[in-house]
């Protein structure tokens, strides 16, 4: 009976602590809106923004290990790589991702407006005390660009971006190995939850299967 009222307050002080807001697992972005935010970004002319938000998408990468991403991470011999590789900070092992032409576009034109070396940070902070962009400084530029759409900016956040291309990946080919790999998993159990598969999307899959 102890453990059960510990349990319930618990939740209660929970659900206070988060009043208004949803928590849980962030899902990924739908297409549609991916295109929505890129567009907004385009037409402010906001060049950092729509670099981070590109690089975000195909890398794929933890925000901690996005934001402190280096020039050099993603240049070679002054141009920019169609793939990449960096050591992730969470789990010390190394992990490659794909810079798509739009990317690669966003990315030099961020770095030739702000004349970036290659030893620097490829977004580095306005904030004079952080040589990069913090990841609590990223977290509110992807709330500013998921409510710029019209979604609700505390349903989505910085792994709805890390999730996006991975659960469409995983619903185009079905392969768990490929998204684990992509995402830099050490378990398989871990891309499990990646899989962003909807009860729309398994219906449709079982109106496909006949017996």
């Amino acid at each position: 009976m102890t453990a059960i009222y510990l349990q319930s307050n618990e939740t209660h002080s929970l659900f206070h602590r988060n009043k208004g807001r949803l928590t849980g697992q962030k899902p990924p972005l739908k297409p549609k809106d991916v295109w929505a935010i890129r567009i907004l970004l385009q037409i402010h002319g906001q060049m950092r923004d729509l670099a981070l938000f590109n690089l975000a998408i195909d890398s794929k990468l933890r925000s901690c290990d996005l934001v402190a991403l280096r020039v050099s991470d993603v240049v070679i011999a002054g141009s920019i790589r169609e793939r990449a590789v960096i050591v992730q900070q969470k789990t010390g092992r190394p992990v490659q991702f794909e810079l798509t032409e739009q990317t690669r576009r966003a990315v030099h034109a961020w770095m030739t407006q702000h004349a970036l070396f290659p030893s620097e940070y490829l977004f580095p902070s306005r904030v004079h005390t952080c040589p990069h962009l913090s990841t609590r400084q990223y977290a509110r530029i992807v709330k500013r660009w998921t409510a710029s759409v019209g979604l609700d900016p505390y349903k989505y956040g910085t792994h709805s971006l890390r999730r996006t291309k991975a659960a469409l990946i995983y619903k185009k080919t079905g392969s768990l190995r490929a998204v684990q790999l992509l995402l830099g998993h050490t378990k398989l159990e871990s891309t499990v939850r990646y899989r962003g598969i909807e009860v729309d999307d398994a219906l449709q899959i079982s109106e496909q299967v006949e017996l």
